[in-house]
């Protein structure tokens, strides 16, 4: 069995990588090892946000009364669960038609490198067959990381898998990490009713985003009642009796903290192991696949994106990096006009789906300042938004950095109602390298959140008019 392409996985880098392939008139084949759509779409970010709007469904009953309906009603945590498996079960035949439509071939299995240009498949059965390939693509996503003093048992202390399918509500729930995984799903169980905590090694949560977002999330979250503990660390966990009992190290000394299930959700870990890369000497670093700006690995042939590779762990970042890396490929073999562009990794768009939810590209202010740039800086509140008051979700901001000196649009950073659905316009603004002017003389329309980005800059250049 020969392809021009063969694709080691099938996530959102790996399937829309075979379909860009089959598109370019590259003879391309598949590999998974489990269910079409990798992890995004069976474990990871469709059926999270499937989970994420029942809570914000139960969430928005339990406040009928504020929006003058009389509602009420109760959650029934197996049936939300079930229905986030049923999204995830959709999305994952979606992505079987798209391989038919596009006449790739699926092969089940696990593979690995035998030879260069071959892989070893072993299916489910035992049975193997041997897959040759002109070019190999790794893109077999991640699991999630396991730290020695926090081994996941899948049922006292779990990772997201688990978390998205536990058969029984927990009463109270430790959640171990505060990046995107862990605040979702922290937002998730509080608003089906469970007593959550959330522990943090660094100094403030969701530690990625600019610092004023951690503070207001944090604000939030301590209204809603969620307990958390930052520059903190799990030193140990007791699952001997009937929950959990975890001893954490705080700046302020040791304590003990009980739960009925403690989730780890402290980061990812590339699935590179066991597949055969030593052997052909493919170059790794730090649990990751080394490549150059085309994904291209040192060994001719072999080429790794995604949560393999060393940019950003996200499915929109998977999904371009597959699309660059084939390109490329149909370039060299003279099927493609011209080679594409690089990935601005200083410009991709980071979102999380708690409530409030959160959305940000570019410099941070302080990344902004340590990078030299006398900055101008904006924010507007949502307080002060027509939709948000309308909505009845007026929690939250929208932050804007210039460079004072050329106008140019170092970065955004929102946290409130559907921002996530609006940061595309710093995206885009800034690939078309935009100033601040440009944006103000863009007609935004009102009432809507989006609208806000404009204030915000309003409020950085000093011609507030809604402040």
């Amino acid at each position: 069995m020969a392809y021009d392409v063969v694709v080691l996985g099938s996530g959102p880098g790996g399937y829309v990588a075979a379909i860009r392939a089959s598109q370019l008139g590259l003879k391309t084949a598949i590999i998974e090892r489990e269910s079409l759509g990798g992890i995004c779409l069976n474990w990871g970010c469709i059926p999270t946000k499937a989970l994420l709007k029942s809570a914000q469904v139960y969430e928005d009953i339990k406040h009928a009364k504020d929006f003058g309906i009389e509602a009420s009603g109760k959650q029934d945590f197996p049936a939300v669960i079930k229905r986030s498996r049923g999204v995830a079960d959709k999305m994952s035949k979606g992505v079987a038609f798209l391989m038919r439509k596009n006449k790739i071939d699926v092969i089940m299995g696990f593979g690995t490198f035998k030879a260069k240009g071959q892989l070893e498949v072993k299916a489910a059965d035992g049975k193997t067959q041997v897959v040759e390939g002109k070019h190999i693509i790794i893109a077999t996503g991640a699991r999630s990381r396991e730290l020695p003093n926090l081994r996941q048992d899948g049922k006292k202390v779990i990772g997201y898998r688990e978390a998205m399918s536990l058969p029984q509500q927990p009463k109270s729930l430790i959640v171990v990490g505060s990046g995107a995984i862990g605040v979702e799903f922290a937002y998730f169980y509080y608003s089906m009713g469970t007593k959550v905590t959330i522990v943090e090694f660094l100094p403030r949560i969701v530690p990625v985003e600019d610092e004023e977002i951690s503070k207001e999330l944090e604000k939030v979250y301590k209204k809603y009642g969620i307990d958390i503990y930052v520059s903190s660390e799990v030193t140990s966990v007791d699952t001997s009796g009937n929950g959990v009992k975890a001893k954490v190290k705080t700046a302020s000394g040791e304590i003990v903290l009980e739960a009925d299930i403690l989730l780890s959700a402290v980061g990812i870990a590339s699935n590179i192991e066991g597949i055969g890369l030593e052997a052909l000497g493919v170059k790794t670093d730090k649990g990751k696949v080394s490549v150059d700006k085309f994904y291209n690995t040192n060994v001719a042939g072999i080429y790794s994106i995604g949560d393999c590779a060393p940019g950003q762990a996200l499915a929109h970042v998977a999904s371009k990096e597959g699309i660059i890396c084939v390109e490329n490929i149909a370039f060299n073999e003279k099927k493609y006009t011209h080679a594409p562009e690089p990935i601005d990794y200083n410009n991709v768009p980071g979102c999380t789906y708690c409530t409030p939810e959160i959305a940000s590209v570019g410099f941070t202010e302080n990344q902004a300042k340590e990078a030299g740039y006398e900055v101008k800086v904006g924010k507007f509140p949502l307080s002060a938004s027509g939709k948000a008051s309308a909505a009845g979700h007026t929690e939250g901001f929208i932050k804007v950095i210039f460079d004072a000196k050329y106008g140019e649009w170092l970065g955004t950073h929102m946290i409130g109602y559907n921002v996530t659905e609006i940061i595309i316009e710093t995206v885009v603004g800034r690939k078309l390298e935009t100033t601040y002017n440009e944006v103000l003389n863009s007609l935004h329309p009102h009432p809507t959140i989006s609208e806000s980005v404009k204030d915000a800059i309003e409020v950085a250049y000093g011609e507030a008019i809604h402040l």
